[in-house]
């Protein structure tokens, strides 16, 4: 597989491969942002399975760190699959997800439908 450009409910989505390299911390961040950049996206959507295994620990700052690089470049991002389990074992990360989600910036879905429909209410 590989990244591709997809328009959901009108807006430009870049999607990462579900096979691709593993979102890791700012660095791995930036790449994602340079890679997107050419297509000009409403929102970078990123599988879960291209998250580290540490990427859902907050404590750790791993994914604060990255998220942060997404803000100040101004790219918004979805996070896309199942982080039920995870959720489900951090009031931390419950929050963060909650409140992230109220927002037009940061998103965590469980597929793409649910980001088109996000997306169709912006």
């Amino acid at each position: 597989m590989s990244d591709e450009v997809r328009t959901l409910a009108g807006a430009t989505v870049y999607v990462c491969a579900a096979d691709g390299p593993k979102l890791d911390g700012e660095r791995a961040a930036v790449d994602v942002i340079g890679c997107s950049y050419a297509s000009r996206p409403a929102v970078v959507a990123i599988p879960v399975a291209c998250l580290a295994p540490h990427f859902l620990t907050l404590s750790n700052r791993v994914a604060g760190n990255a998220i942060q690089k997404f803000v100040n470049y101004g790219v918004a991002v979805a996070f896309v699959g199942d982080i039920s389990g995870a959720v489900a074992a951090s009031k931390a990360l419950r929050d963060f997800v909650r409140e992230s989600n109220r927002g037009r910036h940061v998103w965590f879905v469980a597929d793409m439908a649910e980001l088109e429909a996000k997306l169709a209410t912006q």
